[in-house]
């Protein structure tokens, strides 16, 4: 209770406002076990996840700014660890902060982690009677990939996944492919066929007649081996597109 100047009692002064992060942590506990985690939006999801990596401090502001830097939940996760660190932001009380190497190596150990969970059905079964399957696959993998890469499924004489293997990265819009180098690794794993797969970063999977070209190079190289390429799919944002489905090969 204050005092005035000249002696009356005054109103008794009320609790200081609590800044909002406090509680938040356990708030959006609750939020998440009752209504679920489906329910929330994606800076909350991050939020979550990000809760494990940074213990203490306000986690919203890096939440955002990753969303806000890569543009969507899963384009954070497919950033590479020295992307993910280019991202500032500031606390409260207008410091800057930056993603540090732990928080971004648990990103992207996350997106590993949906990788492999994505990958297991297209191993269990002949790759062509679970298609669906592998496009889910060769998408969360490659979808927001920022740099183009070519890499090749080989596949065993039931096909079956033998291997799934990055032959090169390249720059944004070109990776360099060698056809001998494709079919050399695929008699080294005793493979009987494969899947070509690369990304357009460009987010457009429309194929180039590089691609076109580069296609027909390796499925010549591989007939007289009795080295069937099955396909060719190139991914970006939009989707996937397939050259057998196109007529291209």
């Amino acid at each position: 209770m204050r005092v005035t100047d000249q002696g009356e009692q005054a109103v008794p002064a009320g609790p200081k406002a609590l800044p909002h992060t406090v509680g938040h942590r356990e708030r959006l506990r609750c939020r998440a076990r009752s209504a679920g985690l489906n329910h929330l939006p994606d800076y909350e999801l991050l939020e979550l996840f990000l809760f494990r990596s940074q213990p203490q401090g306000d986690v919203k502001p890096i939440a955002k700014a990753l969303l806000s830097r890569f543009g969507s939940l899963a384009a954070v996760l497919a950033a590479s660890v020295e992307d993910m660190m280019t991202v500032r932001t500031q606390d409260l009380k207008g410091r800057t902060k930056a993603v540090g190497m732990e928080t971004a190596l648990d990103l992207a150990a996350l997106h590993e982690v949906a990788q492999r969970v994505a990958k297991e059905p297209a191993t269990r079964r002949p790759v062509i009677s679970s298609w669906t399957a592998l496009l889910a696959y060769i998408r969360l993998a490659l979808q927001h990939e920022p740099r183009e890469q070519f890499r090749v499924l080989y596949l065993d004489n039931r096909n079956q996944l033998i291997l799934d293997e990055v032959q090169n990265r390249g720059t944004v819009d070109h990776a360099p492919v060698y056809p001998r180098e494709v079919v050399r690794r695929g008699l080294e794993v005793n493979a009987k066929a494969m899947i070509l797969v690369h990304n357009h970063p460009s987010g457009d999977p429309t194929p180039s007649r590089a691609d076109i070209d580069m296609t027909q190079q390796i499925i010549r190289a591989a007939r007289p081996l009795n080295v069937e390429v099955h396909d060719h799919l190139i991914v970006g944002r939009e989707g996937v597109t397939s050259f057998k489905q196109l007529g291209l090969m």
